[in-house]
């Protein structure tokens, strides 16, 4: 529940409003003004007057949207005038920027006159790479778009008219398929006949409804042949020759009801005479034309989608608008037609059947979300949104012919809007792309978990690994079904390590590897039977590539039977742990977080070494600090001559790598410190790999990092296991053990090319 003062404190605290202008160039010393301003920007000015395509190149107006209102249908509050809708405004410059970098200037204009905001808005053609028309209301809203639309070379898109139609499109797509109806034979009615009811009856009519079955009905009853009262040319041309003229009369027997008009207008009794399995969007905000929760009490039929974030199936313009100005704008289109918004409507509607990720379960409430009557379209913070419409968007505006810089290389592209998401898709992106070209068998020793079978349903898809999964078929063929995959269990790999023609290879190697280790026979013939164990063997005689296990056990318990059975790397005396920490804009590393409680010098130079070459196995240079208390002999004790030792042990094994120590934390991540107070240091940046004195202080670190901070930590990376085995933990999600399912393909794949 939203309180009023809690409104009004979110965007009055601090600096007053929700937007602020961030310069994307330095500007700290005097070159740096001279080239943003006087006299360097002449030559960007000169460049774009001889072509006027290079404002693309040399300003931001590429990825500038105004959103133009003038107040006159704001939200659920009417014409309250441009100056109250400010707020309104600034609202939908923060959605562009959070979720598809987007950036906006709200522009409100005081005035009623359709002409003088054409022109307005004509005038700042220069500026803007495109248009977002804003709660200006119907019919004036038609007239403005069409008019701007024929006059304009860049986008327009009037988004209370096409965003619901095209969200609700896609809703509409899914449903049908739920309650199995084809869409040429459904009925629909609509409640609401202003920019939104038009656009949406527009637009499901080219999805496939035939005009004859959409019924408009406004405040003045049905719009029907011969009317004449509150009618225009839109309304016209979906006016039906029937002879019932309230909402009652033509909601019996009716398939679809789509509302975008008020509170309360359908009734219980009207849910009751629609059709088997009726389909009802009531999008009315902040109250819809019947709650959910009357809706569902009189139809246990029914799939029911409203605008609210509280139930099921939220209709909400946020799934639209930044997705599909951000493809519009990445090929340049110099508009956004028909072909382009229905792109948009089936990207959201196939999206909704894919795995949802756990990271949006989280957002809304941990509860289980999949494909059906309470889920027929994406949730507004899935960040996969942006990775299915934008594409889908500039692709449709290339095939429909109006893209004036096509996109050459989609996978690229798609690359660039991961980056635009942040560092860490960016980086898995990269890892994810590498192992897709790697083809390798990773196994999965906890094969009948749930979180192993959506993560696995993921690899097959995107052909990021080859999973073998490790447990009883019977168990993990129901649990597929059960879960709702897609996956083919016959393309799966399963094997049961109690029922497998495997088994006595196996017990022989490792009865042979164990048996002057305190294992018997009979001992062998147990554990053999145990996944890890079996995992662990299967990788050793290079039936794997990998393992990835721990969800569901300690680290230990994975730990110990990979030194048993996979063994060390040649030359390492102790195996180590590291994280990989990626930030907005950087990624540092921590170890050693996993293994090592209190290592000496020589031990934590060990982990200093194995971390820095898995670091530059990664495409990253190291630039190692030898975490402490102290700087450079300001305290004397122990833990300090530790780490001082280790760094002097590292200089000398490898004086290739950069590495400073002993020095604390603060320093290691601040060169302007180092350069003043410490110049006779080797680490002149700042330090990227952070080698901790101990597992306590680097397991504080990593996690502190990851909770408050907002890393995405991905490990624990085992450093000198022969091959790869990874480590889970109970807290990780199925995107995470995606994740690091790719990074074990990886360096699996750079194993095998040594």
């Amino acid at each position: 529940m939203i309180r009023k003062q809690d409104a009004l404190d979110y965007h009055s605290s601090g600096r007053h409003g929700k937007i602020e202008v961030i310069a994307s160039k330095p500007c700290a010393t005097q070159r740096d003004l001279s080239l943003a301003y006087t006299p360097g920007v002449a030559e960007p000015c000169m460049e774009i007057y001889a072509n006027p395509d290079d404002a693309y190149k040399y300003t931001a107006k590429g990825n500038l949207v105004a959103v133009v209102s003038n107040g006159t249908a704001v939200l659920g509050l009417g014409d309250i005038g441009a100056l109250a809708g400010k707020p309104v405004m600034e609202g939908k410059g923060v959605l562009f920027k959070r979720f598809a970098d987007v950036d906006v200037f709200d522009i409100e204009l005081n005035t009623h006159d359709s002409d003088e905001i054409i022109l307005a808005v004509k005038l700042l053609e220069p500026t803007f790479g495109g248009i977002n028309l804003e709660d200006i209301k119907a019919p004036e809203c038609f007239y403005i778009e069409e008019k701007l639309k024929e006059i304009m070379e860049i986008p327009v898109f009037h988004d209370d008219q096409h965003g619901t139609a095209i969200i609700s499109g896609a809703a509409l797509l899914n449903a049908l398929e739920v309650v199995n109806k084809k869409i040429e034979s459904v009925k629909v009615v609509f409640s609401g006949a202003g920019a939104a009811g038009i656009a949406c009856a527009m637009l499901y009519e080219k999805l496939g409804v035939k005009r004859e079955n959409l019924i408009l009905v406004d405040t003045k009853g049905v719009v029907y042949k011969g009317r004449t009262e509150g009618m225009n040319k839109y309304k016209e041309y979906f006016a039906q020759d029937i002879k019932e003229r309230t909402l009652a009369d033509v909601m019996k027997g009716t398939d679809v009801f789509c509302g975008v008009s008020k509170k309360g207008v359908l009734t219980k009794e009207m849910v009751k005479t629609m059709a088997d399995n009726p389909i009802v969007f009531a999008m009315a905000n902040p109250d819809p034309e019947i709650t959910y929760n009357d809706a569902i009490s009189v139809r246990d039929d029914i799939i029911m989608a409203t605008g609210r974030s509280d139930y099921p199936n939220q209709v909400n313009n946020v799934l639209g608008f930044p997705f599909i100005f951000r493809g519009a704008l990445d090929v340049r289109a110099s508009t956004i037609n028909d072909e382009m918004k229905i792109a948009a409507s089936f990207a959201l509607a196939k999206l909704a059947k894919e795995d949802v990720p756990d990271s949006v379960i989280r957002v809304y409430g941990g509860k289980r979300i999949e494909f059906g009557r309470e889920y027929i379209i994406p949730k507004p913070f899935d960040p996969r949104v942006l990775l299915w419409v934008a594409p889908a968007v500039a692709k449709a505006a290339m095939d429909s012919g109006v893209a004036k810089n096509p996109i050459q290389d989609f996978e690229a592209y798609k690359d660039s809007l991961e980056a635009r998401l942040g560092k860490s898709y960016e980086i898995m992106r990269f890892f994810i792309h590498k192992a897709q070209k790697a083809n390798k068998r990773i196994v999965f020793p906890e094969g009948e978990e749930s979180k192993i079978l959506r993560a696995a349903q993921i690899l097959t898809d995107e052909r990021i690994a080859r999973p073998i999964l490790l447990g009883n078929e019977i168990v993990i063929r129901n649990k597929i079904e059960e879960l709702g995959l897609s996956i083919d269990p016959d393309e799966l790999e399963i094997i049961d390590p109690e029922n497998t023609d495997k088994h006595a290879s196996y017990l022989e190697e490792f009865y042979n590897l164990r048996k002057r280790k305190g294992v018997t026979f009979i001992d062998a013939k147990r554990l053999i039977k145990t996944s890890n164990i079996f995992g662990m063997t299967m990788v050793r005689l290079r039936e794997a590539d990998g393992l990835i296990s721990g969800l569901t056990q300690h680290y230990p318990e994975t730990v110990r039977p990979a030194l048993q059975i996979i063994g060390k790397d040649d030359g390492v005396r102790n195996i180590a742990g590291l994280y990989m920490l990626i930030f907005k804009n950087e990624r540092i590393f921590i170890a050693d977080a996993t293994v090592n409680i209190n290592p000496d010098a020589q031990e934590l130079a060990e982990i200093a070494l194995l971390s820095a070459d898995k670091v530059k196995q990664l495409g990253v240079t190291p630039k190692i600090a030898m975490l402490s208390f102290s700087n450079f002999g300001s305290t004397k004790h122990p833990y300090v001559d530790k780490a001082r030792k280790a760094t002097e042990i590292v200089k000398v094994l490898r004086p290739d790598l950069i590495i400073e120590g002993e020095m604390m934390a603060d320093t290691a991540m601040n060169p302007e410190m180092i350069a003043e107070y410490f110049p006779f240091s080797a680490l002149k940046e700042r330090a990227n790999l952070l080698i901790c004195p101990g597992l306590t202080s680097a397991n504080i670190a990593y996690k502190l990092l990851h909770t408050i901070g907002g890393a995405v930590a991905i490990g624990p990376i085992l450093l000198g296991i022969r091959h790869p085995v990874y480590l889970l933990g109970p807290g990780n999600y199925v995107d995470d053990i995606v994740n690091i399912t790719a990074m074990a393909v990886f360096e699996a794949e750079a194993k095998s090319s040594k």
